[in-house]
């Protein structure tokens, strides 16, 4: 009789403290794994902290796969890919973006010059408060930190206040932070998966603002992802219909986000998230290498529009992990 096969799924939570972008990891843990199972995998489950010793001795007895769920190490995105470093090294094959990936697209920054270098539009933007120009508006980000970390009502500022912001932001949250030309519109998220024949771009999401609070800047701040019953979270819905004469952005749209997938050398699954001015313009706002893959999550809601669900995500994202098909090759940022 042929032994089960042996999934490690690896995640970066050691203690989710007051922090739901934390817990919801842990959600997304439990999830996959009850899937894994019911697909004949035998799991198990690693939490990782900055020792990285546990991943070592997994070389002893390696698994099949590591089903990749790291989104920070001890509450840092910017660690995130550490443990997929290691990995590599140990030839362990694991689900997801390579190393190189994640590391680059969780630095906004140095996702930013790529993006610039081989001139993919993106907002332009500020490392140093002095240069944020007073004619424009601003929105202060972490570099390094996702799940709308530190995005808040006063999130977005005039020049002349963004170095007060990123010092208040600085003091709060640590790390570094930076400043990137706000633009005023509408918000599209491109979601992506790997099928046998390469990425396939799923049904593309639009951020209703209708009815978001007035007199604040519309954005899809920290309440609107993890504060149920918040006014954002409330005011934030998720669509698929388009607008008439859509069709051309939403071809654009695909097409950057497949050539994102490409440049960054993404792999298995991601979202691009964009947005488009008033002229119509679209703009790359950021890149998720890693995206969640909670029932909740915005992810799954774009694969149920597709007409597939959890399971069968998974599934693929296995797939594609298993067929050790190479990542597209990364270009280097400058």
């Amino acid at each position: 009789m042929r032994p089960m096969r042996r999934v490690v799924l690896l995640h970066g939570v050691l203690d989710p403290g007051d922090r739901p972008d934390e817990a919801d990891t842990l959600v997304q843990v439990r999830e996959v794994e009850a899937i894994l199972a019911s697909l004949g995998w035998q799991t198990e489950v690693l939490a990782i902290g900055l020792d990285l010793g546990p991943l070592a001795r997994l070389a002893a007895e390696p698994p099949d796969l590591v089903f990749y769920l790291v989104e920070a190490i001890e509450g840092r995105a910017g660690l995130q890919h550490l443990p997929a470093a290691v990995l590599e090294v140990l030839g362990i094959p694991f689900t997801g973006a390579p190393a190189a990936a994640l590391q680059l697209t969780t630095d906004k920054l140095a996702a930013k010059r790529l993006l610039r270098r081989v001139g993919f539009p993106t907002p332009d933007w500020a490392e140093d408060p002095a240069a944020a120009t007073s004619d424009r508006l601003w929105i202060v980000k972490a570099v390094d930190e996702d799940a709308s970390l530190g995005l808040d009502a006063g999130a977005v500022v005039t020049g002349r206040e963004v170095d007060r912001r990123i010092a208040a932001m600085r003091a709060r949250f640590g790390g570094r932070w930076f400043a990137e030309a706000f633009v005023g519109g509408r918000e599209f998220n491109v979601a992506l998966i790997e099928g046998p024949h390469g990425p396939e771009v799923l049904p593309i999401g639009e951020i209703d603002f209708s009815d978001y609070p007035k007199g604040r800047p519309a954005i899809v701040d920290y309440d609107a992802k993890w504060r149920p019953g918040s006014a954002t979270w409330e005011s934030t819905p998720r669509i698929f219909s388009a607008r008439a004469g859509d069709g051309p952005l939403r071809d654009g749209l695909a097409r950057l986000a497949r050539g994102v997938w490409d440049l960054f050398g993404l792999r298995g699954y991601a979202r691009v998230d964009f947005r488009v001015d008033a002229q119509g313009r679209p703009w790359i706002l950021e890149v998720n290498a890693n995206p969640c893959l909670s029932a909740d999550a915005g992810f799954v809601a774009t694969l149920e529009e597709a007409g597939l669900d959890q399971c069968a995500a998974v599934a693929r994202i296995v797939a594609a992990a298993r067929a050790g098909r190479p990542a597209p090759a990364l270009l280097a940022a400058e």
